[in-house]
């Protein structure tokens, strides 16, 4: 079939530009609407998959990220979430080595040119989709469709629902992805560039390897098999089959394991209510492309009740989404233009089929809405946009649509650049979403306003009682206000609904030992350490509460237990110098004070319970030496000059022993004992002076 020019072009509300200036203002137009989210910091999921992420420390074999999936965590765990995306956090890698560390520019900078190249390329993909590319004499590409294409293209660069995949720097995996797809995508059509009995077996390879290597990225990369030409679906259905399977087998023990509040609609028991409430998903994701004004970071926990009956007036949006497909597909299908069917059945092509392993319907998935998964999708709905503008650009608002989705996607973006803002923003959008109030809440008490933070955390166990980290972080809190009673009812209810979290028990044996009820706390801890093997912190609290009942040996026992799960847990090694020198056993508290600083060299608090320790062995120029490292580190620490200046006292350097005294009284003018000290000392100088007088 001859392509020819789509009449409508000609009718887009834009100057014909060539290639070249096409492709600028399109990179210009996706630089500026994100240019504000360059300098933002790690948000929300970049905890986990970047802050937390151990794969991406260089001192991790690189070999490690084929093991584990995107957020660090080993495939066969039961708590992976099976998303191998090891490409992915390659480039975070790369972002790493290349910062010297955890800097979010870099991280944000690629994001923003990989969404500048993404948008670029869409313009050769809708043209191709609209009207394909011709080739003069030269090998030059012409596009049919010139004005359309750059509209879509347009509309694709500006869209405010790419705004979680570009300027939160987990939303690589969906930029990563688009990349591969499109490459592959391009790479395909030129395999069949002299017609579709004629093709390139090396073009085809190479289409086939980048939809691996966008797989690797992402798992919605396999979709491009299908995405291609879909008279050469039977072509490409053998190899998404064994992509398929190739997934199925990398996730080892099956799919992931999701909660209820997660995707509520997933566990619904009536399999009607089920479709019923996906179709209703299915409506809030057209309408987030249609109108993207209501964003927001997380659509779990209550942010989308559940449709329960014919009588709920929501069951309407999923029948006029329905409507509005069908009527598409029946444009596409039916219509006399040959170029409106074209341009319509390959934007319903990209619209649905890249969704398609986001819409439950193959898997449960672990979210209600996630706006990145829309990237890709976002390009069928622009191309069909693009086409609506040229169809009826005789009523059309022409220079308004693009100016309105970069005004939306700026402000957008700025919400984006820091956790409050982003958290803030979700309020008006969720306000019944638990994770909304949770997660202020916890921004809230990272930043020291624990006060406001109690205020979010209640509310959030208000609208889910069953929501153990809420219940756990809000329990924290009121241990430290010393309201243990009802700290200690929250966490006893948060290991009564999930009876397997560690942290809680952890938290409860703390608040369990301050109230003195040492057999229950004891038993909160070992607790916590059956559920989590490795847990150092709950050995030190552990061993702490030995300590208070005097049981010595087991709490020394405890202590090397967390030295030897986390070698450098300063606060275990320090406890186990004091409690030897404390009980007299001197020279095995140097020992484990030497052995510590082997590992911790520059702890200015080991170097000071060491000191103490020769110090009482007399063993006065080596203590005094590490006196002085430690005030070297620190020199604002009352106690470590006050005990220096003991040192010096009973040493005989009494002029040392004043100086020290007298700083570490002007650091501290109540520092018990120092005083007293200090008075002896000037009795003794002034007994001195007068036998010398």
């Amino acid at each position: 079939m001859v392509l020819s020019e789509p009449y409508w072009d000609h009718h887009i509300p834009l100057p014909k530009l060539g290639p070249l200036y096409s492709r600028l203002v399109t990179a210009f137009v996706a630089l500026i609407c994100f240019i504000n989210s360059y300098d933002g910091d790690f948000v929300f999921d970049d905890s986990e998959a970047i802050i937390h992420n151990k794969d991406l420390n260089p001192d991790t074999p690189l070999s490690n990220i084929w093991k584990n999936d995107f957020w660090g965590s080993n495939l066969s765990s039961n708590s992976s979430h099976k998303s191998y995306r090891p490409l992915t956090v390659l480039t975070f890698r790369i972002n790493y080595l290349l910062a010297g560390g955890l800097h979010p520019i870099g991280f944000h900078v690629l994001n923003v040119a990989l969404h500048c190249v993404i948008s670029v390329l869409m313009i050769d993909v809708f043209a191709i989709l609209i009207g394909g590319l011709v080739h003069n004499g030269r090998e030059a590409k012409l596009s049919l469709s010139p004005k359309a294409s750059f509209l879509a293209a347009l509309f694709f660069a500006a869209h405010p629902v790419h705004t979680e995949s570009v300027a939160g720097i987990v939303g690589r995996a969906d930029l990563l992805c688009a990349l591969f797809f499109q490459l592959s995508f391009l790479v395909y059509c030129k395999a069949f560039q002299g017609g579709d009995k004629t093709f390139s077996v090396l073009w085809i390879f190479g289409s086939i390897l980048l939809c691996a290597v966008a797989m690797l990225c992402k798992e919605q990369g396999i979709t491009v098999l299908v995405s291609k030409n879909m008279h050469t679906f039977k072509r490409v259905a053998g190899l998404v089959r064994s992509g398929l399977l190739m997934r199925w087998r990398i996730m080892g023990t099956g799919p992931p394991s999701f909660t209820e509040v997660d995707n509520p609609a997933s566990f619904a028991e009536n399999v009607i209510l089920r479709i019923v409430n996906y179709n209703y998903y299915y409506s809030l994701n057209a309408w987030l492309l249609l109108c993207p004004w209501w964003l927001c970071f997380d659509w779990s926990m209550g942010c989308v009740p559940l449709i329960k009956s014919a009588a709920d007036w929501r069951i309407f949006w999923p029948l006029l989404l329905w409507c509005c497909l069908m009527g598409l597909v029946y444009q596409a299908l039916c219509s006399q233009d040959s170029n409106k069917r074209r341009t319509l059945t390959f934007g319903l092509v990209l619209l649905v089929i890249p969704f398609l392993p986001a819409s439950n319907l193959f898997f449960r998935v672990g979210f209600v809405i996630a706006e990145r998964v829309l990237y890709l999708s976002s390009a069928g709905y622009c191309l069909i946009l693009a086409y609506a503008v040229g169809y009826c650009s005789c009523h059309w608002k022409k220079h308004k649509v693009c100016g309105l989705l970069c005004s939306r996607l700026v402000s957008r973006s700025q919400q984006w650049r820091s956790e409050q803002s982003l958290f803030a923003s979700a309020l008006s959008v969720c306000p019944l979403n638990a994770k909304v109030h949770y997660n202020i809440g916890k921004n809230l008490a990272d930043r020291g306003n624990q006060s406001a933070a109690v205020k979010y955390y209640r509310e959030a166990v208000r609208l889910h009682p069953k929501y153990v980290h809420a219940m756990n972080n809000l329990g924290n809190i009121l241990k430290e206000r010393n309201e243990l009673k009802e700290a200690e009812e929250l966490l006893s209810a948060a290991v009564h609904i999930q009876p397997d979290f560690a942290a809680a028990w952890m938290n409860l044996g703390i608040v369990q030992n301050s109230l003195k009820k040492f057999d229950e706390a004891e038993q909160s801890y070992w607790n916590a350490i059956r559920f989590r093997k490795k847990y150092p912190d709950c050995y030190y609290n552990l061993g702490r509460l030995y300590a208070d009942l005097n049981r010595s040996i087991d709490a020394l026992n405890a202590w090397r237990n967390a030295t030897m799960l986390k070698p450098d847990h300063s606060l275990a090694w320090n406890n186990m110098v004091i409690l030897l020198d404390n009980t007299g056993n001197l020279a095995q508290a140097e020992l484990i004070g030497k052995e510590a600083l082997k590992i911790l060299p520059k702890d200015h608090t080991i170097m000071f319970s060491l000191a103490n320790v020769l110090g009482k062995q007399e063993k006065y120029k080596e203590s005094e030496g590490f006196f002085l490292n430690a005030l070297k580190i620190n020199p604002n620490i009352a106690s470590c000059h006050g005990n220096l200046a003991v040192l010096y006292h009973r040493w005989g350097k009494l002029d040392l022993a004043k100086r020290h005294y007298e700083l570490s009284l002007r650091l501290d003018p109540s520092a018990p004992g120092t005083k007293e000290n200090y008075n002896m000392l000037k009795r003794k100088l002034e007994q001195r002076q007068r036998a010398v007088g």
